[in-house]
């Protein structure tokens, strides 16, 4: 029998963030966590849609226990200020989801100099997950579950040019990016597996959803924003692979959980790219990230403003 969000066990007592929750599948996702009892912060860019979202899932879940925090995955000063309030406010992170991601059909770049799409789509979530590490590991059985898309399957790691910079072009950064997602996971549960943590480390897609990612590019991710409406998949029915893997009791660390029929169908595990499987990548790509990270806030704490 198929698996839906009816089969989600009682939060209750349990602390879960979600990013980007202020709209698709964040919001979908924060309603069903909500709906089940967990505590939810909602980390969201703009505030102001994050009230909105927030009193529309109190509409239809009147017990629910939502938080909001202004958080800009494309600022590392955000990020790390956002992980300092979570970890005062709670003693506990049961669940964190790395929802939050854009395309684009320009290059630009964040406030810390990255290329933007990879800048929040990856190195905003490595920076926001080692923030709030220490929190999520103190957490029995915690969860740290990424959004990847099935695009990661024509994605490559361009290490000579990680920003894109000799040459940009909006789908492959795209696709670098949601890579970078299971690599990035990969590694996060290996050094789970070998520290002994509780936590685990997953990821999912959502196949084709009907969210604002993409909506207004031209071009093939443009087209690929539009799955939704030849698949006819819901938003209720995109959001079930991440429903699973962070709240079903049988998902283990290092898992992958994606529609049956890449763009729909019921969750199902699914094996990744090849690519998505090179350990030696996952390793390198999580030692530069943290190289990456790090310079850069020591540049802005140091005053300087020389892009990376």
């Amino acid at each position: 029998m198929a698996w839906t969000a009816d089969d989600m066990p009682d939060l209750t007592d349990k602390v879960a963030i979600v990013t980007g929750a202020n709209s698709g599948l964040g919001l979908e996702i924060s309603r069903h966590l909500a709906d089940h009892g967990a505590t939810v912060v909602m980390a969201c860019r703009n505030s102001r849609k994050a009230d909105d979202a927030a009193n529309a899932i109190r509409r239809e879940v009147p017990h629910a226990r939502l938080e909001q925090r202004q958080l800009d995955l494309a600022d590392l000063t955000s990020i790390a200020t956002v992980a300092d309030v979570v970890g005062a406010d709670h003693e506990r992170l049961d669940i964190l989801i790395n929802n939050a991601g854009l395309s684009g059909s320009d290059r630009t770049t964040t406030t810390d100099g990255f290329e933007t799409i990879f800048g929040v789509n990856h190195l905003g979530t490595f920076a926001l997950t080692a923030h709030l590490r220490p929190l999520i590991e103190r957490t029995p059985g915690s969860r740290v579950a990424t959004m990847s898309s099935a695009v990661h399957r024509l994605g490559r790691i361009n290490f000579d040019d990680l920003m894109a910079e000799r040459a940009y072009k909006a789908l492959r950064a795209y696709a670098q990016s949601k890579l970078a997602n299971l690599l990035f996971t990969a590694e996060l549960h290996r050094q789970f597996t070998t520290s002994g943590s509780s936590t685990i480390a997953v990821a999912a897609h959502p196949g084709g959803a009907p969210t604002n990612l993409g909506s207004d590019n031209h071009g093939v991710t443009g087209a690929i924003a539009k799955l939704p409406t030849f698949t006819g998949q819901s938003i209720q029915t995109a959001a079930l692979p991440m429903l699973l893997a962070v709240t079903a009791p049988e998902v283990r660390g290092g898992q992958f959980y994606g529609p049956k029929y890449q763009v729909s169908g019921r969750p199902v595990i699914e094996t990744p790219s090849r690519r998505a499987r090179n350990v030696n990548d996952a390793t390198r790509l999580w030692e530069l990230s943290e190289r990456l990270t790090r310079e850069r806030r020591q540049q802005r704490q140091d005053g300087l403003s020389d892009p990376v």
